[in-house]
């Protein structure tokens, strides 16, 4: 069965030309035929008929089209069976998975299958749709991955286009829905090498465990022990715990969610680390550290990976608004020579945007910083060149200034 051509105009035509799989919606779109269905394929061409690939349609959404391959395809079992070959061997050649049950099998654009994600937890998968045009293809997607697998269950997250109201309303309900197999208990247990984290598949968007800071926690552990941490935006304490493995003398871990506080108690005590020996503060970072700048508190160590927004009873924190003034907060709680570690997943704000705001931060502090260490997310996260959205991690370490 012949799919239908749709043309695309000269703007698409030259970033699909330079290797960019997404089609933005524009006039030449929106004079598509209006039958088309999210899932379906077609190919494109360029308004002098020249074919440019197949793609997967998304009628709805910004991104309205997906370029899935050069060629003339269907998505079967046997194409869709060597993209995930190929991942996997990607993975397995590159990538140090030791003792490490948790991380990311297909990187959606940067494994060629654009809007799909899948993460491995233990024997459990989780499959993340970023465009509903996927939501046909689910059966065969989970036929590929219990060939490769075998795993207990398959849980299924669709990604909303705006993912801020869910977030606030559902974080502690479950979300999606099971695909193949038993639910994943709640919480399960996942090994990082000899790190070992709660996470929960089924509530909210998020597992609890990030896994694009695999490397970048490897990094914040050889620079903690002995030291006395303070990690903003905390969260489930994954960078908590590793400092305190790491031999930190003290860690302090400041987040607003009381959920999130506990839920980081709970990491330490499965490293057998005693919670008690370290401090968990519950509130709004930027309040807690105007306090610990009047008890005159110091730190060897400050960790930083706010979320894009995040809001409190006392206001809210945006990447494009706030950043700089938690960069000059974070550095009034260092001492000469301390080391700062700010992290950001926010897509829209580029590593030289980032570096602004931490020179603004610097400023405003009276302080020098000095870049040391500048890294992103990990193999299992790769992003081809042409795709530079896919390059979203910015992880940098800086040393205070006398």
């Amino acid at each position: 069965m012949k799919f239908p051509k749709l043309t695309v105009g000269p703007d698409t035509t030259r970033m699909l030309g330079l290797g960019h799989p997404w089609v933005i919606a524009d006039r030449y779109t929106r004079s598509w035929p209006k039958g088309i269905k999210s899932g379906d394929l077609a190919g494109l061409e360029s308004e002098d008929g020249r074919f440019l690939g197949t793609a997967m349609i998304d009628p709805q959404d910004r991104v309205v089209a997906r370029l899935i391959d050069r060629e003339e395809v269907r998505i079967n079992s046997d194409w869709l069976g060597q993209r995930l070959q190929v991942a996997i061997d990607l993975r397995s050649c590159h990538l140090d998975l030791d003792e490490t049950d948790a991380y990311r099998i297909v990187n959606a654009e940067g494994d060629a299958l654009p809007g799909l994600v899948v993460d491995r937890y233990g024997d459990y998968l989780l499959v993340q749709t970023y465009s509903e045009c996927w939501l046909p293809h689910l059966p065969t997607v989970v036929g590929c991955l219990k060939q490769q697998f075998n795993p207990k269950g398959v849980w299924h997250k669709p990604r909303p286009r705006q993912t801020r109201n869910l977030k606030t309303s559902r974080e502690d309900r479950d979300y999606g829905k099971l695909l193949l197999g038993h639910s994943p208990p709640q919480p399960m247990q996942v090994a990082e090498r000899d790190l070992r984290f709660w996470v929960d598949l089924k509530s909210g968007l998020h597992t609890g465990l990030f896994l694009d800071q695999r490397e970048n926690r490897d990094l914040f552990r050889r620079h903690c022990a002995g030291k006395k941490v303070l990690n903003l935006f905390s969260y489930t304490g994954a960078f908590s715990v590793t400092a305190a493995v790491g031999g930190a003398g003290q860690v302090v871990s400041v987040d607003a969610s009381t959920r999130y506080m506990e839920w980081s108690r709970e990491n330490f005590s499965l490293n057998r680390i005693n919670p008690k020996r370290h401090r968990f503060e519950v509130g709004d970072c930027l309040a807690v550290m105007e306090q610990l700048a009047v008890e005159k508190e110091k730190f060897d160590v400050v960790f930083i990976d706010p979320p894009s927004f995040s809001s409190t009873k006392k206001g809210k924190f945006s990447t494009r608004k706030g950043t700089s003034a938690i960069i000059a907060a974070s550095l009034g709680l260092l001492r000469p020579g301390g080391l700062l570690f700010a992290s950001s997943n926010h897509q829209k704000t580029s590593a030289a945007d980032y570096l602004k705001e931490l020179r603004r931060g610097a400023l405003q502090a009276g302080t020098e910083l000095r870049i040391i260490h500048q890294t992103s997310q990990g193999a299992d996260f790769p992003f081809p060149v042409t795709f530079p959205e896919g390059s979203y991690l910015k992880f940098m370490v800086g040393v205070r200034g006398a």
